[in-house]
This record gives C-alpha cells, structure tokens and sequence, in this order.
C-alpha cells in the first residue's frame, strides 16, 4: 500500500569520496549521470513511492550541495529548501521534482555516518519510521515491497541485501590447470548492504556520540541484539566508488536507465 504520508529519506553525503580520482574536485554525490548528479537519481527513486522529504547529511565539500540544489530550482516546483535550520526558502517552477522538501544540515567534517544520523535526528518530526540511504547507490528498488517487508517482521532495522558482480572475470580450471571456459564478471554469492535501509525510531538510540559508525557500531550491534533483517534485491545496483565506475553508470544509464523507477 502507498503512503499517505512522505517517510523521510536521509541520505549520507558527508563523506570526502577520496576514491573518485579523475571526477577532479567535483563531490562525488554532484558527479553527473546523463544530466543530473547521482544524488538525484537517489532520490528520484524515492520520490517515485511518494517520498519526497529529503534530509541530507551534509559535511565535506558542503556548499557545493547547497549550491547544486539552489540551482536546481530553475527546473522544479514547490522545492522546499532547509539550510539546516528554520529558514525556508521555496521555488516555484515547471514541474520535475514537485514538492521535493529537502533539508540540508551541516553535521560535520570527519564525523563518522552514524554520528550524522544522530545530528539530523531533530529534522524528523515526529516520524515513527524512517529512510537511510547512501548518495552514491542506485538500483531499481522496489520501495513499497522494502517497507512492507520490513513492517512484517517487526524488528527495529532493515537493510537492502544486494549481490554485486565480480569486476573481474573468473576462470574455470581443473586440478590440473586445464581451462573449461570464462565467466565473464559474474554476480557474487555473498551479500553486501546496498543501502536503502528502514529504521523504527528507537535506532535513534543507537547513533549517540560523536564517533559512531553506522557500519561497525550500528548495524552490528542491531544484528548482535536480533533486531536486523535483510531485504533482498535481486534487481540492478550499483554504487559509485571511483571515475571509472562515474563512467560506466553515465554510459549505462544512456543506454538502457536500469534503476528508473518513474
């Protein structure tokens, strides 16, 4: 069943992207994909299901989200910008993004991603349950069937399981060395957090302090305790990591748009 009600969406974007080398000094989140920069393409699949509030965990190269999203405008209606605090300001233009709100807060340098969840804690209302994302992760994502699975087991988290491809081509080969034939990058038997993730209100408790990783102290402590599950997605993810990856999603994206959800 669709929301009535937008859940928020924070997206992690803080980090310094050290791995993107040829993108120059371009935030990673801001590298383009086709004409818009893969942070949109996040949220673009979330505003697809009707979720359209947007917290972003902002950090190193800050102002040059602010200023991606200031210009934004000039193609959106009704988006609402937040500058981390209680002044607003609204655009009014031809339609794409209609009634994004999206709030931006500053939360750090070198703080640690589940340290930034914690410092946006206060621009989620009142909500009960809410998004996590990464600003740099897109995949075709069912967000209706992640929300209802998460709902149906009542723990306090889940992740999104996905399966990525080796980046390398194996090699199939006896005892002997003789070589029966290639496979050619193929998909992983073990499963890694592709983000989107859904958290109960309570994890709050779990991003106290100023030096907790989601990763290492959140999530494994969820797992430790019972309290995370796992959705799996067997469609199209990728992340981007590095320029080489920046190319492949431009170039597969104006091919085919695997993760267009709208």
């Amino acid at each position: 069943m669709r929301e009535s009600v937008p859940i928020p969406v924070v997206i992690l974007c803080g980090g310094e992207g050290t791995r993107m080398g040829g993108a120059g000094e371009t935030k990673k989140e801001l590298v383009p994909v086709g004409d818009r920069a893969i942070i949109w393409h996040v949220m673009r699949i979330f505003a697809s299901f009707g979720h359209t509030d947007f917290i972003l965990t902002l950090g190193h190269m800050a102002a040059e989200i602010r200023r991606y999203f200031l210009e934004l405008n000039a193609s959106t209606r009704e988006l609402t910008l937040a500058l981390g605090g209680e002044d607003r300001i609204t655009f009014h233009r031809p339609p794409q993004e209609e009634g994004w709100r999206i709030t931006m807060v500053d939360t750090g340098l070198m703080t640690k991603k589940g340290s930034r969840i914690g410092r946006v804690s206060r621009y989620l209302g009142k909500a009960e349950i809410f998004f996590v994302t990464y600003g740099d992760g897109v995949g075709d994502v069912d967000i209706d069937a992640l929300l209802a699975f998460h709902r149906s087991h009542s723990r306090l988290a889940t992740i999104t399981g996905v399966q990525p491809r080796s980046q390398y081509g194996l090699v199939e080969a006896d005892q002997t060395g003789q070589v029966a034939g290639f496979d050619e990058k193929p998909r992983l038997d073990h499963w890694i957090n592709g983000g989107f993730m859904v958290f109960q209100r309570e994890v709050l408790d779990y991003f106290h302090g100023d030096d907790v990783d989601l990763e290492r102290d959140t999530l494994s402590a969820l797992a430790a305790a019972g309290e995370l599950m796992m959705y799996r997605h067997s469609g199209y993810w990728r992340s981007m990591d590095t320029f080489k990856e920046a190319v492949e999603l431009d170039a597969v994206w104006r091919e085919r748009s695997p993760w267009k959800t709208w």
